[in-house]
């Protein structure tokens, strides 16, 4: 007997050795030459799990793996009863659509075919999550200040659907087709929607690969969607505070395994002004690796202008060994112009009218 326990933990004793010794393989494997982790490489970032939490949830923050499988079940039975084959002698929809809410009910331009937000919900340290937003403790983002709201009610303004009149003309102040400059970013195909691009760099509806390549000096992070390229300096200080962009100024430094991103200096309009932001945005980012193929992307949003207090969440990133190919967004964009013409046109019919 005691010689059967002998045996028994010098076999542990091996097998624990060996999968330390392959840990150990992998981690060196994924070193660069001067030693730090290789974040390098293309990832999937596309999960069903929302940025906020469902208020139902409360301040749950996990998940129970029957309430994932039904999530993720009733994504799936979503996308299946709008993949079913088109009647070809359908008639031809309304003027303006068919009034259902969103994108493909006014014109029938997007649909469920383009949808692309993954297939299940993801999981940290085995623990499947309700929402990538963690901090406050209710998953959802602080509750905004005034400037943060008008930004919002700004927002919600451009986003407004198309009712076919001029109803921005009884408005005071500068219309939302006044210029093309007065469109979203996005829309104007310079900057990924929803804080794609970021940062933060949170997923969206489609496109969401992003491709990282380091170096000893820089990193640098392609994202799918519109094409951005985030340049991020390493051991660098900040541009002066006059010099400002829409993906702000991203330096960044290793602490330990970890690579942490500093991002200051973003102009008024950034990735996350459709959820209010303002110039006063400050992000911090870290990168690590959870295991040698997926990231811990984890950030902290810290911008007193929109919002009461700070708002943190992560998620992972798993490696895929697909390409990320050009999101050629303004090739061949007539939209942009078309919407100029339209709402010259509806302003028109007012003017000719007579009246607003």
């Amino acid at each position: 007997m005691y010689l059967k326990h002998i045996v028994a933990g010098a076999v542990a004793g091996a097998l624990l050795m060996l999968l330390v010794g392959s840990g150990l393989a992998a981690a060196q494997a994924a070193r660069t030459a001067d030693g730090k982790p290789d974040l390098s490489g293309v990832y999937n970032t596309a999960t069903l799990t929302p940025l906020e939490r469902p208020e139902f949830f409360g301040d749950k923050l996990y998940l129970t793996p029957q309430e994932a499988t039904a999530m993720e079940k009733q994504a799936k039975a979503f996308l299946s009863a709008n993949d079913g084959q088109s009647d070809p002698n359908r008639e031809a929809p309304p003027s303006g659509g068919d009034g259902s809410a969103g994108a493909a009910g006014n014109v029938g331009g997007y649909n469920s075919f383009w949808i692309d937000n993954g297939d299940s919900v993801f999981e940290i340290d085995g623990k499947i999550r309700t929402s990538i937003i963690s901090q406050p403790e209710n998953g959802r983002l602080p509750a905004l200040t005034p400037l943060g709201m008008k930004n919002r009610s700004f927002i919600a303004t451009l986003m407004r659907t198309n009712s076919g009149t001029a109803w921005w003309l009884d408005q005071e102040g500068p219309g939302p087709y006044d210029n093309p400059e007065a469109r979203p970013l996005g829309e104007r195909c310079l900057l990924g929607f929803g804080s794609v691009s970021g940062p933060p760099m949170l997923p969206v509806l489609y496109n969401n690969f992003k491709r990282i390549v380091q170096t000893p000096t820089h990193v640098m992070i392609l994202v799918e969607m519109n094409h951005d390229a985030r340049i991020i300096r390493l051991s660098s200080e900040h541009q002066p505070d006059n010099v400002r962009s829409w993906m702000g100024d991203s330096i960044g430094w290793w602490e330990g395994d970890t690579l942490v991103v500093d991002t200051t200096n973003f102009k008024e309009r950034s990735g996350l002004y459709l959820y209010g932001a303002t110039e006063q945005l400050h992000v911090v980012e870290r990168f690590e690796r959870m295991d040698d193929k997926t990231l811990r992307y984890s950030f902290t949003v810290d911008d007193p202008g929109a919002w009461e207090a700070p708002w943190s969440g992560s998620y992972p990133w798993p490696a895929s060994d697909d390409q990320v190919f050009e999101y050629a967004c303004h090739e061949g964009n007539y939209a942009l112009g078309n919407i100029m013409r339209g709402a010259r046109i509806l302003e028109a019919d007012i003017e000719q009218g007579g009246g607003r």
